[in-house]
């Protein structure tokens, strides 16, 4: 009749770890870049191989690249922003009421 402790009991990740941190994380945005590159590489290796061509491999690189950073880009906007309809500033608030933070000035 002792002490029953869970083996997989979860505890919580440290202060300052979570996901939603400002800026979001750098591995992800690497990793978009990476995985473009090496996706659509292969992709224009193959392409290559397929059609007798030297070229396309370059081209698939670059998309990848390109489609990458996108992503990267589309992801982290919108991480850190306050939700729509949130006022960021004294004069965004309606009138007759208080800002998020009053005493922070523009």
């Amino acid at each position: 009749m002792g002490v029953h402790r869970q083996s997989g009991s979860r505890q919580s990740p440290p202060p300052g770890t979570s996901g939603d941190r400002l800026g979001g994380d750098p591995w992800h945005a690497f990793g978009y870049v990476v995985s473009g590159v090496g996706v659509y590489g292969a992709l224009g290796w193959l392409c290559d191989r397929w059609l007798g061509t030297t070229f396309l491999v370059a081209v698939g690189i670059l998309v990848g690249a390109t489609i990458g950073i996108y992503m990267t880009f589309a992801r982290f906007k919108t991480v850190g922003r306050a939700p729509a309809g949130t006022p960021t500033s004294a004069q965004d608030a309606a009138p007759g009421t208080t800002p998020a933070h009053p005493h922070v000035q523009d």
